[in-house]
């Protein structure tokens, strides 16, 4: 097992035996610290301006006269599906909605039609559970390479720690070489340590070593990066499978968090890869990333809908605070604003 301490750790202890965090020629330049960071925090309203510039501002030309017809519809429905929400999906928001008959017209049915998707109600900020006072939080993140899982990771982890939480990242992405260095780079510039073991090793490895770790030091919460290849490939799914019973066995009874990474910009095609690991693991919340890249928002629609697991995190910016808690009557207010 590697231990891989954060910056202020590796200064301290850096001289101990054993330690994997000592630079190599070939190491590619790790940040010492975090990028300044705006006065003004990122909001919903800033992750929703593409989409409320892009299929919104056509919806709301379409419906600007407050009455539709036959034609109308046809055109509203058309642009829920280009924002993806999904073709089923938005024939039957345009079919509700017009039954309504909302005294605030068509736009407002609509709209109370697509909140109607979204769960109701405030349940707070999303937090892991521990199963046990003295054991950690288990936090399992999924998704495809090149969705922003990484980062996504470390915001979240950033989040916890700005909270109090002490937090170890364990890199249960064995099979490709970068995710271990990427992700021991955000360890040294938030300061975390990771458990991480050589290229190729069982995964399920690194997360009982992780596990055993967080036991020792009375750590908070313990967030696995995993592999993150096409979710076609049934051998992944398999390991993913694999790492749930190791976190039974050393943690019987436990429940982890699985959080799905989804990249906005990728529509439909994203959402199908949700389904493949909701089948696989169990999601239990989606970070959806780059919601500020894409003007096609309707994608959290379309995620609830097919999957009823609710979308946690919105990532709005390139920050590490660019992580926003996603309030569900906030998106709406925010998307038709």
């Amino acid at each position: 097992m590697f231990w891989r301490r954060g910056a202020r750790e590796a200064d301290l202890e850096g001289q101990a035996a054993g330690e994997a965090s000592v630079p190599r020629p070939d190491d590619p330049p790790v940040p010492t610290s975090a990028p300044p960071e705006d006065a003004r925090s990122a909001s919903m309203a800033d992750g929703v301006a593409a989409s409320r510039r892009g299929f919104m501002a056509r919806l709301h030309g379409i419906l600007r006269t407050g009455a539709a017809d036959e034609e109308t519809w046809e055109q509203v429905e058309e642009t829920l599906i280009a924002g993806d929400v999904g073709a089923r999906l938005a024939m039957d928001v345009v079919s509700r909605a017009r039954s309504r008959r909302d005294p605030g017209g068509p736009e407002a049915g609509v709209r109370a039609e697509l909140g109607r998707l979204l769960p109701s109600g405030a349940s707070g900020p999303w937090r892991p559970a521990r199963p046990h006072p003295e054991e950690p939080a288990v936090v399992l993140v999924v998704g495809v390479n090149g969705t922003g899982k990484t980062t996504s990771i470390a915001k979240i982890a950033a989040r916890l720690a700005s909270e109090g939480d002490s937090v170890i990242l364990a890199a249960a992405d064995t099979f490709r070489a970068a995710a271990t260095e990427q992700l021991q780079s955000w360890a040294d510039r938030l300061d975390l340590p990771l458990i991480a073991h050589k290229a190729g090793a069982d995964p399920s490895a690194v997360v009982f070593d992780a596990l055993d770790a967080a036991v020792a030091r009375g750590a908070d919460v313990v967030i696995v990066d995993t592999a993150g290849r096409l979710h076609t490939r049934h051998n992944l799914m398999e390991e993913l499978a694999k790492i749930r019973r190791t976190i039974d066995k050393r943690l019987p009874g436990a429940t982890p968090e699985v959080l799905f990474v989804l990249d906005a910009t990728t529509g439909q095609n994203g959402l199908a890869q949700a389904m493949a690991f909701h089948a696989a693991t169990g999601l239990t919340g989606i970070v959806l990333t780059k919601l500020d890249s894409t003007a096609k928002g309707g994608i959290v629609f379309a995620i609830e809908q097919a999957l009823g697991v609710p979308v946690v995190f919105a990532g709005v910016g390139e920050r590490v605070s660019d992580l926003v808690d996603f309030d569900p009557a906030g998106f709406v207010e925010a998307l038709f604003g």
